[in-house]
Protein backbone atom coordinates (compact mmCIF):
# COMPACT_ATOMS: atom_id res chain seq x y z
CA UNK A 1 0.00 0.00 0.00
CA UNK A 2 1.23 3.49 -0.66
CA UNK A 3 1.38 5.67 2.16
CA UNK A 4 -1.78 7.59 0.31
CA UNK A 5 -4.02 4.42 0.80
CA UNK A 6 -2.62 3.46 4.32
CA UNK A 7 -3.90 6.91 5.47
CA UNK A 8 -6.72 6.80 3.55
CA UNK A 9 -7.83 3.19 5.37
CA UNK A 10 -6.39 5.13 8.87
CA UNK A 11 -9.27 7.75 8.16
CA UNK A 12 -12.26 5.21 7.38
CA UNK A 13 -11.17 2.88 10.23
CA UNK A 14 -11.38 5.47 12.72
CA UNK A 15 -14.03 7.52 11.89
CA UNK A 16 -15.89 4.22 11.66
CA UNK A 17 -15.11 3.67 15.36
CA UNK A 18 -16.32 7.12 15.99
CA UNK A 19 -19.54 6.17 14.77
CA UNK A 20 -19.63 3.10 16.84
CA UNK A 21 -18.68 5.02 19.51
CA UNK A 22 -21.30 7.86 19.03
CA UNK A 23 -24.04 5.27 18.77
CA UNK A 24 -23.07 3.28 22.15
CA UNK A 25 -23.16 7.13 23.67
CA UNK A 26 -25.93 9.39 21.38
CA UNK A 27 -24.65 11.97 24.29
CA UNK A 28 -21.28 12.30 22.69
CA UNK A 29 -23.16 13.64 19.13
CA UNK A 30 -24.29 16.83 21.34
CA UNK A 31 -20.89 18.69 20.40
CA UNK A 32 -21.81 22.06 20.94
CA UNK A 33 -23.48 21.50 24.59
CA UNK A 34 -20.48 19.32 25.49
CA UNK A 35 -18.28 21.91 24.33
CA UNK A 36 -19.93 24.76 26.50
CA UNK A 37 -20.23 22.49 29.65
CA UNK A 38 -16.47 21.37 29.57
CA UNK A 39 -15.69 25.23 29.02
CA UNK A 40 -17.65 26.66 31.88
CA UNK A 41 -16.70 23.72 34.05
CA UNK A 42 -12.85 24.32 33.62
CA UNK A 43 -13.02 28.05 33.67
CA UNK A 44 -15.25 27.77 37.26
CA UNK A 45 -12.58 25.17 38.36
CA UNK A 46 -9.78 28.04 37.96
CA UNK A 47 -11.81 30.55 39.61
CA UNK A 48 -12.84 28.39 42.50
CA UNK A 49 -9.04 27.13 42.90
CA UNK A 50 -7.41 30.59 42.84
CA UNK A 51 -10.52 31.82 45.38
CA UNK A 52 -9.36 29.35 47.61
CA UNK A 53 -5.86 30.27 47.59
CA UNK A 54 -6.31 33.47 47.63
CA UNK A 55 -7.91 32.92 51.31
CA UNK A 56 -4.96 30.62 51.67
CA UNK A 57 -6.87 27.72 51.66
CA UNK A 58 -5.26 26.22 49.06
CA UNK A 59 -1.42 26.28 48.95
CA UNK A 60 0.33 27.87 46.11
CA UNK A 61 2.11 24.63 44.26
CA UNK A 62 -1.62 23.15 44.25
CA UNK A 63 -3.26 26.36 42.90
CA UNK A 64 -0.94 26.21 40.39
CA UNK A 65 -0.57 22.28 39.12
CA UNK A 66 -4.77 22.56 39.49
CA UNK A 67 -4.87 25.63 37.26
CA UNK A 68 -2.18 24.28 34.87
CA UNK A 69 -4.61 21.79 34.49
CA UNK A 70 -7.51 22.88 33.60
CA UNK A 71 -6.09 25.61 31.35
CA UNK A 72 -4.68 22.61 29.22
CA UNK A 73 -8.26 21.83 28.97
CA UNK A 74 -9.00 25.04 27.72
CA UNK A 75 -6.26 24.61 25.44
CA UNK A 76 -8.22 21.53 23.67
CA UNK A 77 -11.06 23.39 23.66
CA UNK A 78 -9.26 26.61 21.96
CA UNK A 79 -7.86 23.88 19.29
CA UNK A 80 -11.21 22.80 18.32
CA UNK A 81 -12.89 25.90 17.92
CA UNK A 82 -10.07 26.63 15.69
CA UNK A 83 -11.29 24.49 13.91
CA UNK A 84 -14.95 25.24 13.76
CA UNK A 85 -15.95 22.07 15.97
CA UNK A 86 -17.86 24.30 18.05
CA UNK A 87 -20.86 26.62 17.95
CA UNK A 88 -19.87 27.89 14.01
CA UNK A 89 -23.11 29.07 13.23
CA UNK A 90 -23.62 30.96 16.44
CA UNK A 91 -20.71 33.09 15.72
CA UNK A 92 -21.25 35.21 18.79
CA UNK A 93 -20.84 32.27 21.00
CA UNK A 94 -17.99 31.15 19.13
CA UNK A 95 -15.98 34.35 19.48
CA UNK A 96 -16.83 34.80 23.37
CA UNK A 97 -15.36 31.10 23.92
CA UNK A 98 -12.17 31.85 21.63
CA UNK A 99 -11.89 35.26 23.47
CA UNK A 100 -11.83 33.80 26.77
CA UNK A 101 -9.63 30.51 26.42
CA UNK A 102 -6.80 33.30 24.66
CA UNK A 103 -7.30 35.79 27.99
CA UNK A 104 -7.08 32.97 30.26
CA UNK A 105 -4.27 31.78 28.88
CA UNK A 106 -2.20 35.21 27.68
CA UNK A 107 1.01 33.23 27.01
CA UNK A 108 -0.27 31.80 24.14
CA UNK A 109 -0.72 33.52 20.61
CA UNK A 110 -3.67 35.47 19.46
CA UNK A 111 -6.00 32.21 18.42
CA UNK A 112 -7.84 34.00 15.58
CA UNK A 113 -4.17 34.69 13.98
CA UNK A 114 -3.39 31.23 15.05
CA UNK A 115 -6.42 29.53 12.82
CA UNK A 116 -4.10 30.34 9.69
CA UNK A 117 -0.41 29.27 11.31
CA UNK A 118 -2.73 25.94 12.17
CA UNK A 119 -3.86 25.01 9.23
CA UNK A 120 -0.84 25.90 7.25
CA UNK A 121 0.20 22.87 9.52
CA UNK A 122 -1.87 21.03 8.58
CA UNK A 123 -1.18 21.56 4.99
CA UNK A 124 2.61 21.09 5.81
CA UNK A 125 3.82 19.62 8.51
CA UNK A 126 6.99 18.90 9.13
CA UNK A 127 8.51 21.09 6.36
CA UNK A 128 11.11 24.02 6.65
CA UNK A 129 8.04 26.61 6.55
CA UNK A 130 5.56 24.80 9.18
CA UNK A 131 5.91 27.90 11.36
CA UNK A 132 3.49 26.93 14.20
CA UNK A 133 5.73 23.85 15.36
CA UNK A 134 8.99 25.84 14.53
CA UNK A 135 8.38 28.00 16.40
CA UNK A 136 8.12 25.59 19.58
CA UNK A 137 11.47 24.50 19.41
CA UNK A 138 10.62 21.68 16.83
CA UNK A 139 13.56 20.17 14.59
CA UNK A 140 16.32 21.82 17.43
CA UNK A 141 18.90 20.03 18.55
CA UNK A 142 18.73 19.51 22.44
CA UNK A 143 20.49 21.66 24.41
CA UNK A 144 20.13 24.24 26.94
CA UNK A 145 18.71 27.01 24.91
CA UNK A 146 15.80 24.44 23.23
CA UNK A 147 15.27 23.41 26.91
CA UNK A 148 15.20 27.01 28.30
CA UNK A 149 13.80 28.55 25.15
CA UNK A 150 10.86 25.54 25.03
CA UNK A 151 7.77 27.72 26.86
CA UNK A 152 9.05 30.90 25.35
CA UNK A 153 7.25 32.36 22.01
CA UNK A 154 8.71 35.98 22.57
CA UNK A 155 12.62 36.37 23.52
CA UNK A 156 12.74 32.18 22.11
CA UNK A 157 11.05 33.21 19.02
CA UNK A 158 13.19 35.95 17.94
CA UNK A 159 15.96 33.34 18.35
CA UNK A 160 14.35 31.43 15.86
CA UNK A 161 13.37 34.07 13.64
CA UNK A 162 16.46 34.73 11.48
CA UNK A 163 16.91 30.71 10.40
CA UNK A 164 13.11 30.33 10.35
CA UNK A 165 12.77 33.34 7.37
CA UNK A 166 16.31 32.08 5.72
CA UNK A 167 14.91 28.80 5.83
CA UNK A 168 11.44 30.04 4.01
CA UNK A 169 13.06 32.01 1.28
CA UNK A 170 15.08 29.06 0.52
CA UNK A 171 11.67 27.20 0.20
CA UNK A 172 10.25 30.23 -2.18
CA UNK A 173 13.42 30.19 -4.24
CA UNK A 174 12.88 26.09 -4.71
CA UNK A 175 9.47 26.56 -5.21
CA UNK A 176 8.52 24.78 -2.01
CA UNK A 177 6.45 27.99 -0.93
CA UNK A 178 4.69 31.03 -2.89
CA UNK A 179 6.32 34.12 -2.30
CA UNK A 180 2.95 35.53 -1.09
CA UNK A 181 2.54 32.93 1.53
CA UNK A 182 5.42 33.25 3.18
CA UNK A 183 5.32 37.13 3.06
CA UNK A 184 1.96 36.31 4.92
CA UNK A 185 3.40 33.82 7.52
CA UNK A 186 6.15 35.92 8.24
CA UNK A 187 3.55 39.27 9.04
CA UNK A 188 1.32 37.58 10.71
CA UNK A 189 3.81 35.98 12.81
CA UNK A 190 4.70 38.85 14.49
CA UNK A 191 1.02 40.35 14.63
CA UNK A 192 0.23 36.99 16.37
CA UNK A 193 1.78 37.66 19.74
CA UNK A 194 1.18 41.74 19.62
CA UNK A 195 0.25 42.86 22.54
CA UNK A 196 -1.08 40.83 25.22
CA UNK A 197 1.13 37.75 23.82
CA UNK A 198 4.52 40.08 24.66
CA UNK A 199 2.99 41.36 27.49
CA UNK A 200 2.12 38.50 29.62
CA UNK A 201 5.90 37.45 28.73
CA UNK A 202 7.33 40.62 30.02
CA UNK A 203 5.47 40.52 33.37
CA UNK A 204 7.15 36.81 33.58
CA UNK A 205 10.60 38.66 32.52
CA UNK A 206 10.49 41.00 35.62
CA UNK A 207 9.27 38.55 38.17
CA UNK A 208 11.80 35.90 37.09
CA UNK A 209 14.65 38.70 37.07
CA UNK A 210 13.36 40.17 40.56
CA UNK A 211 13.68 36.71 42.28
CA UNK A 212 17.00 36.09 40.89
CA UNK A 213 18.12 39.36 42.00
CA UNK A 214 16.68 38.63 45.65
CA UNK A 215 18.70 35.62 45.71
CA UNK A 216 21.92 37.07 44.77
CA UNK A 217 21.37 39.83 46.99
CA UNK A 218 21.26 37.28 50.18
CA UNK A 219 23.75 34.47 49.30
CA UNK A 220 26.33 37.76 47.66
CA UNK A 221 24.88 40.41 50.20
CA UNK A 222 24.60 42.84 47.50
CA UNK A 223 21.77 45.03 46.88
CA UNK A 224 20.53 44.28 43.73
CA UNK A 225 16.93 45.49 43.03
CA UNK A 226 14.65 47.04 40.50
CA UNK A 227 13.47 50.35 40.69
CA UNK A 228 10.10 51.27 43.66
CA UNK A 229 8.16 51.33 40.03
CA UNK A 230 8.61 48.31 39.13
CA UNK A 231 8.18 46.85 42.54
CA UNK A 232 5.14 48.60 42.50
CA UNK A 233 4.12 46.65 39.36
CA UNK A 234 5.04 43.15 39.96
CA UNK A 235 3.37 43.77 43.36
CA UNK A 236 -0.14 44.92 41.91
CA UNK A 237 0.09 42.07 39.62
CA UNK A 238 0.81 39.72 42.22
CA UNK A 239 -2.59 37.73 42.11
CA UNK A 240 -2.21 37.19 37.88
CA UNK A 241 0.94 36.22 38.13
CA UNK A 242 0.42 33.18 39.89
CA UNK A 243 -3.34 32.73 39.08
CA UNK A 244 -2.90 32.98 35.21
CA UNK A 245 0.91 33.10 34.39
CA UNK A 246 2.51 30.91 36.18
CA UNK A 247 0.31 27.88 35.51
CA UNK A 248 0.19 28.89 32.04
CA UNK A 249 4.02 28.91 32.03
CA UNK A 250 3.98 24.95 33.35
CA UNK A 251 1.12 24.44 30.83
CA UNK A 252 3.30 26.04 28.19
CA UNK A 253 6.12 24.47 28.94
CA UNK A 254 4.92 20.80 29.24
CA UNK A 255 2.77 21.19 26.00
CA UNK A 256 5.65 22.92 23.52
CA UNK A 257 7.66 19.79 24.56
CA UNK A 258 5.33 16.85 24.06
CA UNK A 259 4.36 18.80 20.35
CA UNK A 260 8.20 19.92 19.28
CA UNK A 261 9.02 16.28 20.26
CA UNK A 262 6.14 13.93 18.93
CA UNK A 263 6.14 16.05 15.36
CA UNK A 264 8.68 15.32 13.11
CA UNK A 265 10.57 18.13 11.22
CA UNK A 266 12.66 18.29 7.78
CA UNK A 267 12.72 15.48 6.10
CA UNK A 268 8.99 14.06 5.63
CA UNK A 269 7.74 12.96 2.60
CA UNK A 270 5.77 15.89 1.19
CA UNK A 271 1.80 14.65 1.73
CA UNK A 272 2.84 11.65 3.71
CA UNK A 273 0.92 12.17 6.79
CA UNK A 274 2.14 8.50 8.62
CA UNK A 275 5.41 10.23 8.94
CA UNK A 276 4.54 13.89 10.54
CA UNK A 277 3.77 12.00 13.82
CA UNK A 278 4.33 9.61 16.18
CA UNK A 279 2.53 8.33 19.08
CA UNK A 280 4.03 9.47 22.77
CA UNK A 281 3.03 7.47 25.27
CA UNK A 282 6.61 6.83 27.26
CA UNK A 283 5.62 6.81 30.49
CA UNK A 284 8.13 9.35 32.01
CA UNK A 285 6.16 12.06 30.23
CA UNK A 286 3.20 11.55 31.97
CA UNK A 287 3.71 14.52 34.32
CA UNK A 288 3.91 16.70 31.15
CA UNK A 289 0.97 14.51 29.21
CA UNK A 290 -1.07 16.02 32.49
CA UNK A 291 -0.81 19.45 31.65
CA UNK A 292 -1.57 19.25 28.41
CA UNK A 293 -4.62 16.79 28.40
CA UNK A 294 -2.31 13.78 26.95
CA UNK A 295 -1.80 15.54 23.97
CA UNK A 296 1.14 12.92 23.12
CA UNK A 297 -1.30 10.24 23.66
CA UNK A 298 -3.85 11.96 21.08
CA UNK A 299 -2.56 14.00 18.83
CA UNK A 300 -1.29 11.72 15.89
CA UNK A 301 -4.71 10.61 15.78
CA UNK A 302 -6.21 14.51 15.19
CA UNK A 303 -3.52 14.56 12.33
CA UNK A 304 -5.51 11.54 10.43
CA UNK A 305 -9.21 12.74 11.67
CA UNK A 306 -9.25 16.58 12.09
CA UNK A 307 -12.97 17.29 12.59
CA UNK A 308 -13.70 15.49 15.27
CA UNK A 309 -13.50 17.03 19.21
CA UNK A 310 -10.95 16.62 21.89
CA UNK A 311 -12.84 14.05 24.10
CA UNK A 312 -14.08 12.06 21.84
CA UNK A 313 -10.47 11.58 20.41
CA UNK A 314 -9.57 10.80 24.06
CA UNK A 315 -12.25 8.05 24.53
CA UNK A 316 -11.50 6.28 21.32
CA UNK A 317 -8.10 6.85 21.58
CA UNK A 318 -7.21 2.84 22.46
CA UNK A 319 -8.90 1.66 19.10
CA UNK A 320 -7.50 4.34 16.91
CA UNK A 321 -4.40 4.10 18.71
CA UNK A 322 -4.67 0.33 17.37
CA UNK A 323 -5.35 1.23 13.82
CA UNK A 324 -2.21 3.84 13.62
CA UNK A 325 0.34 0.97 15.18
CA UNK A 326 -1.29 -1.20 12.31
CA UNK A 327 -0.27 0.83 9.25
CA UNK A 328 2.84 2.13 10.32
CA UNK A 329 2.50 4.99 12.81
CA UNK A 330 5.35 5.32 15.22
CA UNK A 331 4.68 4.72 19.19
CA UNK A 332 7.72 6.16 21.40
CA UNK A 333 10.53 6.81 18.81
CA UNK A 334 13.41 8.26 21.52
CA UNK A 335 15.48 8.64 18.83
CA UNK A 336 13.67 11.82 18.34
CA UNK A 337 15.89 13.36 20.59
CA UNK A 338 18.83 12.58 19.05
CA UNK A 339 17.96 13.27 15.40
CA UNK A 340 16.63 16.79 16.24
CA UNK A 341 13.09 15.60 15.05
CA UNK A 342 14.01 14.46 11.92
CA UNK A 343 11.97 11.10 11.07
CA UNK A 344 15.37 9.72 9.70
CA UNK A 345 18.84 9.32 11.01
CA UNK A 346 20.56 12.79 10.53
CA UNK A 347 23.60 12.78 8.11
CA UNK A 348 26.86 14.66 8.62
CA UNK A 349 26.32 17.43 7.09
CA UNK A 350 23.09 18.03 9.20
CA UNK A 351 24.75 16.91 12.43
Amino acid sequence: MTHQEKSSQIRREINLSYQQLKGMYPILKSQNSIGMALFALAILAIVVVSIAWFRAVVPTWLMIVSNAFFMGVLHEIEHDLIHWLYFKRQKAIHHFMLFSVWILRPLTVNPWIRRTLHHHHHKFSGTLHDVEERSVTNGEQWSIKRLLTTPDVVLGGLFRLHRMFNDMDSEVKNGNLKLETSSKLKRIMFLSIVPVTIFAHVILYFFFADLLFGWLSEVFELDLSFPHYVNNMLISLHGIIYVILLPNLLRQFCLHFITSNMHYFGDVEAGNVIEQTQVLTVWWTFPMQLFCFFFGWTHSIHHFVVNETFYVRHIGRKKAQEILRKYGVRFNDLGTFRRANRFRELSNKEV
